[in-house]
């Protein structure tokens, strides 16, 4: 009984001090609103008319709900950039999870000797900066016949992005428990079949996260998409944003639908899987 008391004890969480968490709740809601008044203003101001926005000030509601800037954005063009960009983030993500699963899963678990100078290796090409491969990267993609096409955006998504994964999907595997494989190998699965039907399974949260992660870096992606692309047909949403930009310089609320319209895949996107994110991001943050 001693020992039970002793142990109920031990493990008894700790209160939260009132003034942290009154701090912590302060924080919180400044934050929220700070990521969330631009969004609300954005949107807000999209809905008005052409000089209203000039006429009224931009902290004022709509006259009438002026659903035309939208329209006109829609029948634009907007689909087939919508298209371009969801078929280049799909591809991308689907090889991206695809090579970094393949590349930790040696990396956390097995012992070799280049295991530890080649994660170095992948490490340290996160450090390497994006626009000096503009040119270098823009030549091969003329001589190999992608430039001006959506394929050649993605040879570039997918590199720049491995090294990342790799480092935060190999930390997710080592947490996975090695008991498990040794069961399995126990039973007389291989390497490979411990891999695609049980390490591939337990690490969908660490996948969900890097999926939303990159996912977001990719949609947004500017200087990739305007130096490999020319022709309409080819560019993706962030070009859109541009090409909208000039057309419609003189109207702001236009310019403020295009935005809202390019933002809201990504807050679906959120919205439907916040739930692996925030599992992938606190996988391994408690043991036990």
């Amino acid at each position: 009984m001693t020992q039970n008391t002793n142990t109920e004890q031990e493990y008894k969480p700790k209160k939260t001090n009132p003034v942290v968490w009154i701090i912590m709740c302060v924080a919180a809601v400044i934050w929220l609103f700070i990521a969330i008044v631009p969004f609300f203003f954005m949107v807000l101001n999209s809905f008005k008319g052409q000089f209203e926005m000039l006429m009224n000030g931009i902290f004022s509601m709509p006259e009438e709900f002026y659903f035309d800037n939208y329209l006109e954005v829609l029948t634009g063009g907007f689909f087939h950039y919508l298209l371009n960009s969801v078929i280049v983030l799909v591809i991308s993500l689907v090889i991206l999870l695809f090579i970094s699963a393949m590349a930790s899963y040696p990396l956390a678990r097995f012992k070799f000797k280049m295991n530890a100078p080649i994660y170095a290796l992948i490490i340290a090409c996160m450090s390497i900066p994006m626009h000096i491969t503009l040119i270098p990267i823009f030549k091969m993609m003329n001589t190999i016949g992608l430039y001006d096409s959506i394929w050649a955006l993605i040879g570039p998504y997918v590199a720049f992005a491995v090294p990342i994964s790799v480092f935060i999907l190999t930390a997710f595997m080592k947490g996975i428990p090695v008991e498990i494989e040794e069961s399995a190998a126990i039973d007389g699965c291989s390497k490979y079949k411990i891999f695609f039907s049980m390490i591939l399974p337990l690490s969908t949260p660490g996948l969900s996260t890097l999926a939303i992660y990159n996912g977001v870096t990719m949609w947004n992606e500017f200087s990739f998409a305007y130096t490999l692309t020319q022709s309409e047909s080819a560019r993706t949403f962030p070009l859109a944003v541009w090409e909208f930009q000039g057309q419609y310089s003189k109207s702001t609320p236009m310019i403020l639908a295009v935005l809202t319209l390019t933002v809201l895949p990504m807050i679906i996107l959120y919205v439907v899987m916040q739930d692996k994110l925030i599992k992938g991001m606190t996988a391994g943050a408690v043991k036990g």
